[in-house]
């Protein structure tokens, strides 16, 4: 379903005409004053998807103050000038009784089933009180460009603004953020788990509460960016806090014999607890049969650092008939060579398949897209860093408004450093 902006005319496109606190329409087109910025405004909304959609009252047709060839000659002209798909006029009064006169959402009703509009995600920009009423009547969000004119309001508006750029700056921030709230949630749709990889205790229990976040990671190397100099002391804290989902802690010895003991030990931590085992020592030894013993002996691995295909059919040879085994991939580091990692990934896909007991990590993704290609080829996981997650927020984003918001923040970081030429 398509969406629309619904505007007011006078006080939104043209400049009315302010008498005692009050606004009054132009009557004649040599009376008629586009705002400074309508148009851009205008091209940004349509540049967004929006439907355009003037729905104005002129009662002065009904009270014979207003010639209908006069009105007229005045939307020709808004329409030349400005980049509209409809201009709706309700040319009744009060007395009249009709359902097209605002604060009546009939025009906006009517707009709504010729167009397939889904009006709850749908705006009305006005500047009286009518113009509010009538958006949220129509069950639009109502937008308010306020003058303070000499008139109550019945009901607030969600946004006030003085003018209609501000406006437009608004309704895109707003839909933008409701479209990445709605994006986000669609997270949970994904057949690709996503695991949340960091050592930070309170962004980990901010994580904990979003339900797209299916397991957590972390490593030496993490922790020690975050100050974490007790290990075993950490990781027990935050299997406490997190009872309910996959939290996997990596060995941090080089011989194959201290990483099997690490491993007993950690797996008595708790029934949710994966063990990271590298996929060799520093000195490159494989590590496929420290792998073969510790799943056959029920303990659930989390093999990591993997960036070939020997590896991950290796490390899938030596899970069959042992315990849950992540089999963690380093995607991420293979397009660091400037490799494409999605046939990789989707040969790896199709290796695990041999054991059952086993799950594709997509490790060290480098950008927010890597999630849906993992989904899309079929990965069973998605390890993503915290400051990657904070990303996610930007999904479905527009570009256009993208591309401004980019431009503002090169001049305002000038502005602060004081450049000078």
């Amino acid at each position: 379903m398509r969406r629309a902006i619904f505007l007011d005319r006078d006080g939104v496109l043209n400049r009315a005409l302010v008498r005692d606190g009050k606004p009054y329409p132009p009557r004649v087109i040599e009376d008629l004053d586009i705002l400074p910025g309508t148009e851009q405004a205008l091209r940004r909304l349509r540049d967004a998807g929006f439907l355009l959609v003037v729905v104005t009252n002129q009662p002065d047709v009904a009270r014979g103050s207003l010639k209908q060839s006069d009105l007229a000659a005045i939307h020709s002209e808004l329409q030349r000038q400005l980049p509209l798909d409809e201009v709706l006029t309700c040319c009744h009064d009060d007395a009249d009784q009709c359902t097209c006169r605002k604060p009546k959402p009939g025009l906006l009703q009517q707009t709504a089933k010729e167009y397939d509009l889904d009006l709850s995600k749908s705006y009305m920009i006005g500047d009286r009180w009518r113009d509010i009423d009538a958006g949220r009547n129509a069950g639009c969000v109502p937008v308010l460009i306020d003058y303070q004119y000499n008139e109550p309001m019945s009901a607030p508006p969600a946004m006030r603004v003085k003018s209609l750029m501000q406006a437009t700056d608004w309704i895109l921030e707003h839909m933008h953020r409701s479209q990445g709230e709605s994006a986000i949630m669609d997270l949970t749709k994904l057949k690709t788990k996503i695991f949340a990889d960091g050592a930070d205790f309170e962004s980990i229990m901010d994580l904990y509460a979003k339900p797209y976040i299916k397991g957590f990671t972390t490593n030496p190397t993490l922790m020690r960016k975050a100050g974490i100099t007790d290990y075993s002391g950490f990781a027990q804290k935050l299997l406490k806090a997190i009872p309910d989902r996959p939290v996997s802690f990596e060995v941090f010895a080089d011989d194959f014999a201290d990483m099997e003991r690490q491993a007993h030990i950690i797996n008595t931590w708790g029934e949710n607890v994966y063990i990271k085992i590298p996929i060799t020592t520093t000195a490159g030894e494989p590590a496929y049969d420290l792998i073969h013993r510790l799943s056959l002996a029920g303990i659930k691995l989390n093999i990591t650092a993997m960036m070939t295909l020997e590896q991950v059919r290796e490390t899938v040879q030596a899970v069959i008939g042992g315990a849950s085994a992540y089999v963690s991939v380093f995607a991420g580091r293979i397009a660091d060579t400037g490799r494409d990692p999605i046939p990789l990934m989707a040969a790896a896909v199709e290796l695990t398949t041999m054991a059952p007991n086993s799950e594709l990590i997509w490790a060290s993704p480098r950008e927010v897209l890597n999630i849906f290609q993992a989904d899309q080829i079929g990965c069973h996981i998605i390890t993503v860093t915290h400051d990657l997650l904070k990303k996610l927020p930007g999904l479905g984003k527009d570009l256009g408004q993208f591309s401004r918001e980019t431009v503002q923040m090169f001049y305002h970081d000038a502005q602060a450093s004081g450049f000078q030429l």
